[in-house]
Formats: C-alpha cells, structure tokens, sequence
C-alpha cells in the first residue's frame, strides 16, 4: 500500500510539472508575440538604411560610404561641409558642372556628410571619390528634430495640448452627465441614456461628412472652433468621448451610498456642494480612468485629425509621422519608426504612474450599475 501511495504521488507531481511546463511556454510564447513589434520598431528606428525590405531584428552596423563621380567636371560650390547631416536625397552636397551643365549631387542615403575630397575649382574624373556619407544608430532621431519642413516638435506639443485639454474637459463634462444620471429621477432619463449609448455604436467615418460641414459652418461665426483649428478638433472629441464614458461613470456614481447626499441635504448642502465637496473626492479613480482612456485615444487619434486639420504646422503627431511614409517614392521608415517611440513615451509614463488608480476605476465600478 505504501508503494502504491508512493506511486500516485509521483504521478501527481509528474503531472504538475508538465502543467507548470506547458504553462511557462504559453506565457513565453505570449511575451514574444507581444514584445515583437516593439523589438522590430527599435530596430528600424536604429537603422539608417530607412529600408523595410532589409530590416532585421539587429539593426545593421553604422558604415562610411564614399560617393564617386559619375563622369568629369569641375567642382562649382559646396553646399554642405563636413559634418552636416544630410537626409535621403533632401540635401544638396556639391554643385558641379558636368558637360557644361550646372548639376546637383546629392545625398544617396541619410547620413552625416564626411571628408569631402575635394576643393572649389578642382576638376575630377569619371569613377574619382568625392565625398564620403557617415551613418549613425540616432541619425534617424536626429532627422527627426532638425527638419525644418516637418515640425515633429510642434507635433508632439500639438498632441499633447489637444488630448490634455480633451481629457479634462471630457471628464468634467461627463462627471456631471453621470451624477445627474445615476442620483436625479426626470422623464426620458432612461430613454436618454440608450440614445447616447446607441450614437456610440456607429463608428466615427459615418459621420466625417456631418462633422466636416458643421466645423465648416461653425468656423464662419467662431473661427476659433472651424476647420483647420486645435479648438475645433477638440470640440470634437469632447463630444465624441461622452458616450461610452458616461457609462462607466455611472456605474462608479451608483456604487457611492446615497446616504451621504442625504447626509450633506440635511446639513444645509445644495446639490452642487455635495457633488463637489463629498461626491467628487470619492470618485478618484474612475476620473483617473477616464481622463487616461480620453488622453490615450485623442493622442493616437488619426482619422478625424488628418481630415479636419490641412495646415502643416496644425497637424497632431499622428499625422505628421503618417506624412513619413505616405510618399510613394521617399517612405522613411527609419523616421517614423523613431517618431512612434517617442510618441509612446507620454502613454507608457502615463499608465505606469497611473496603475493603481486605473485598476480601481475599473473594478470599483462594477459594484453596482
């Protein structure tokens, strides 16, 4: 009998270390899948080459290319000198003339331009060396802040403003629809509540063209809230996000006892003070929750943004790194690969700090409802 036990143990404890195994090679499996696309963006962001047809998970090392001339002429002028960085075929390097005829040399890939090999007024030949072109892993961050036609740093502080600005409002505004819902008794409230939830089903493309033709309008009167503004992209979102967010917060509103609205009544208090003083304080998380879904979906918003704002220097971030890859012949990848990196920085600090107050703003909520 003793064996016997013996034997079952073993055989229980065999078969928890294959779970245990298979277990840990899931969650391998899942970690790959999840960290590989943030593995292959660093390495394109890290290549200067602003190729995806030879991307690699190691990004290849940097390398000093010398450009040779294609036939004789005489060296005119040098636009670019040692040390200037260059992007692709956006930097003129030397003015030459070539059978009489003024050309320009410019950059075949983006690098820092090196050793030019020769002077203003010399002749070369045909196959003779020029200049050198100096790669680097942060060329592509470098492009990325000193490109004077794409402002990636207004950009990213158009982004910010616009989604800090929406999420406040978004969570002032809809804080006070969710306590009106979830504390007041009027005709239609229930209606009402199903009509907003119902608007929140048709996606947003459905009604590009109204929303086009409103700003248009409203920009005739309001300038500041038309097409091509900050002030009209977020009148936008604001009452884009309303619908779903008034939802959550109910949930939340209804989980705080009514007896403290009782409480502060029969003390002398008005709805406005119990909504601010005791209401308002209780519901922490869910604000938090509710401000961060608001500030992480306005920032990497695309659609409307690209089709409501025309004016360069207006763009969001997501726009403007899309205008990275959107030329059919000049899609710099590497570019835009580091813009994404640094574009998921204000998110990633945002939910790291934010964690525990996103956890409780969406379990706390589910109470009641």
């Amino acid at each position: 009998m003793y064996s016997q036990g013996k034997s079952k143990r073993d055989s229980r404890s065999n078969s928890i270390d294959l779970v245990l195994i298979i277990q840990i090679l899931i969650l391998l499996v899942a970690v790959v899948f999840a960290l590989f696309p943030v593995v292959w963006i660093m390495s394109a962001a890290l290549n200067p080459s602003q190729s995806m047809s030879s991307q690699s998970v190691i990004p290849p090392l940097p390398e000093t290319r010398t450009v040779t001339a294609d036939g004789a002429g005489t060296l005119l002028n040098i636009a670019s000198p040692d040390g200037t960085r260059v992007e692709r075929s956006a930097g003129m390097i030397l003015l030459v003339e070539i059978d009489g005829e003024e050309k320009e040399l410019r950059a075949p890939k983006n690098g820092y331009v090196q050793n030019i090999r020769i002077n203003v007024g010399e002749t070369f030949a045909e196959g003779d060396a020029l200049y050198d072109i100096g790669s680097s892993y942060l060329i592509n961050f470098d492009t990325l802040f000193n490109t004077e036609r794409k402002p990636f740093v207004r950009w990213l502080v158009n982004s910010f403003v616009i989604a800090s600005i929406t999420s406040v409002l978004t969570v002032m505004i809809t804080a006070l629809s969710a306590y009106s819902f979830s504390r007041f008794r009027f005709a239609g409230r229930r209606s009402l509540m199903v009509f907003i939830l119902l608007v929140q089903v048709f996606p947003n493309l459905l009604a590009m063209v109204a929303i086009f033709l409103m700003l248009q309008q409203i920009g005739l009167h309001l300038p500041f809230f038309g097409l091509n503004t900050s002030g009209g992209l977020i009148l936008v979102y604001v009452g884009g996000a309303m619908g779903i967010n008034i939802w959550l917060m109910k949930g939340f509103f209804d989980s705080v006892p009514r007896d403290i609205d009782e409480s502060a009544l029969v003390d002398g208090c008005g709805h406005w003070q119990t909504y601010w003083r005791l209401i308002f304080p209780l519901v922490r998380p869910v604000l938090v929750v509710v401000g961060i879904l608001s500030f992480v979906g306005t920032f990497n918003e695309f659609v409307l943004a690209r089709v409501l704002l025309r004016d360069k220097d207006s763009w969001t971030l997501m726009v403007g790194l899309w205008g990275y890859i959107s030329d059919n012949f000049a899609r710099d990848w590497g570019i835009f690969a580091a813009g994404a990196i640094i574009g998921a920085l204000p998110t990633l600090v945002i939910y790291l700090a934010l964690q525990d107050q996103i956890v409780g703003g969406l379990t706390q909520g589910s109470v009641k409802g």
